[in-house]
């Protein structure tokens, strides 16, 4: 039985990893993680990523397939959940994490993975991996600190304790906080997203990635770049025509 599915509403794509009790990410999850992300194309225009149960979003790796592992090993298993969370991260579509419960170790570095994040009240969220005499391996030590700033992003890796999602909130670890269905808030967000035009959504999203590791004058050019780009669509005269005509716009994504 497949422990992530894909399905796909409109012009929106739903990733749902379900592999009870709390959504480990064993090597099966994350092979077909890396499978559905392979399978999202041009037609889908935003996509959540969740978990199923309502306890967990994922807490986290299997951690029962780490004894038989050596130093080279580990290695292997830390390359090829940064280069599945990297696909994720990838994604030209803008993504949405909905985390509902336990979002621990790579649970939360899947949600760092994530443009923006959306939790319920009652969700957890933490790197708890030096309690286990490890280190976040799935991208938490660089995406954390570039999220909320090194000395929280510290604290959180060395003390190994997790946070509330009212102070995940506080410190910017996530964008919305919701009383308890995060899924229904997340669609929220992307039916908003999805309203605008979709070149225009990814030319952003690219703009701002590439333009982080970029001198603030290369990131300047890069924005011109895309800006430019999108005068030559569609998209942009329509948008600008249905502003002139007071109405609302219907976006093709060309």
């Amino acid at each position: 039985m497949a422990k992530v599915t894909f399905q796909s509403e409109k012009h929106l794509g739903i990733v749902t990893i379900d592999s009870p009790p709390v959504n480990a990410l064993d090597r099966q999850v994350l092979s077909e993680l890396a499978e559905v992300l392979d399978e999202i194309d041009e037609k889908v225009h935003a996509v959540i990523v969740t978990g199923a149960g309502g306890k967990a979003f994922v807490a986290g790796a299997d951690i029962k397939e780490f004894p038989e592992l050596k130093g080279e090993e580990g290695v292997e298993l830390c390359q090829r959940g940064q280069q599945i969370f990297g696909k994720l991260a990838g994604l030209p579509q803008p993504t949405i994490a909905a985390i509902d419960g336990y979002a621990l170790g790579g649970g939360l570095e899947l949600a760092l993975a994530c443009d923006f994040r959306v939790a319920s009240a009652k969700s957890m969220l933490g790197l708890p991996e030096t309690s286990l005499g490890v280190i976040p391996g799935y991208g938490g030590t660089q995406r954390l600190a570039r999220l909320i700033g090194t000395g929280k992003a510290k604290r959180m890796i060395f003390t190994a304790e997790p946070v509330q999602a009212e102070e995940a909130l506080r410190i910017g670890l996530i964008e919305r906080l919701v009383e308890e269905d995060a899924l229904a808030a997340a669609k929220e967000e992307a039916a908003n997203i999805l309203k605008r035009g979709p070149l225009a959504v990814r030319a952003a999203k690219r703009a701002v990635d590439s333009g982080l590791a970029l001198p603030l004058t290369e990131g300047l050019a890069l924005e011109a770049e895309q800006f430019g780009r999108l005068f030559d669509s569609e998209d942009k005269n329509e948008g600008v025509a249905a502003f002139m005509e007071k109405r609302a716009p219907q976006f093709r994504g060309k």
